[in-house]
């Protein structure tokens, strides 16, 4: 079955080509009322969107999932955001009968002895609080770039995500890293000091690593693993059928 929202997707890529991101973020709260959310993990990238989204004061819902295991240095950033924009940020966490199942039964490391473990463990801690969190929502704004990995370059700014029932939108799609590091020096946004110590993509600390010169930028994330695929499942784009039509057509 065809994607029914791939005209719209289609329109909204067009629309965001050569469009600031305030232009793109303005139209997502203008044409999605109430139903456009975006997820920070207060990276570099995500610091960034809260400021464009804070600043112009957009009706855009901000949240975030603490899975429990995050680092301190994040805490501290998420802290610092809402002391600067004095905006609040949406919390989701685990269901705590589900975890304390998990940790009662293989420990708080499982996630190093196997794939399938890691993958209960991001299932638990990120996953289920992101359904809870996008339910009923139409577009899902995050701060993936292109230049992040081999499997995001092959992602487009705006797209269906099928597991969600929802169009993704990705403003900063096409910036650089020293574009991103250079607007938030200017404009005084609170950046993660883990960013200093060479951490690019920053997740569960107990799952996270700085990288080396040379290295992928997702080289950090789950290092004892196939480097080949470097996703915990909150960005996969596997088909999907039974699509739901949820909103309208942009505009030409």
């Amino acid at each position: 079955m065809e994607n029914p929202l791939a005209g719209l997707v289609d329109d909204l890529s067009r629309y965001l080509v050569g469009q600031s991101v305030p232009e793109a973020l303005a139209m997502i709260a203008d044409h999605f009322p109430g139903k456009a959310s975006f997820s920070t993990s207060f990276g570099l990238e995500d610091q960034i969107l809260t400021h464009f989204i804070f600043t112009h004061e957009l009706p855009i819902r901000v949240f975030t999932l603490d899975t429990g295991r995050n680092f301190q240095e994040t805490y501290s950033t998420w802290n610092k955001t809402l002391l600067r924009y004095g905006r609040p940020i949406e919390v989701f966490a685990p269901q705590t009968a589900e975890l304390e199942a998990l940790v009662s039964q293989k420990g708080p490391n499982s996630f190093y002895e196997s794939i399938e473990n890691r993958k209960e463990c991001c299932y638990i801690r990120k996953m289920e609080p992101l359904q809870r969190a996008l339910a009923g929502q139409k577009l899902w704004v995050t701060g993936i770039r292109a230049e992040q990995s081999a499997n995001r370059q092959q992602m487009h700014a705006a797209e269906w995500d099928a597991a969600h029932q929802l169009i993704k939108v990705h403003p900063l799609f096409d910036w650089t890293w020293e574009q991103a590091q250079a607007f938030a020096q200017e404009h005084g946004i609170p950046v993660s000091p883990l960013h200093r110590q060479g951490f690019v993509s920053i997740g569960c600390a107990p799952c996270t690593r700085a990288i080396q010169p040379g290295e992928d930028f997702r080289a950090g994330r789950w290092w004892w693993e196939d480097q080949a695929a470097k996703e915990c499942g909150l960005h996969a784009t596997a088909p999907h059928q039974g699509l739901d039509p949820v909103v309208e057509r942009m505009p030409e």
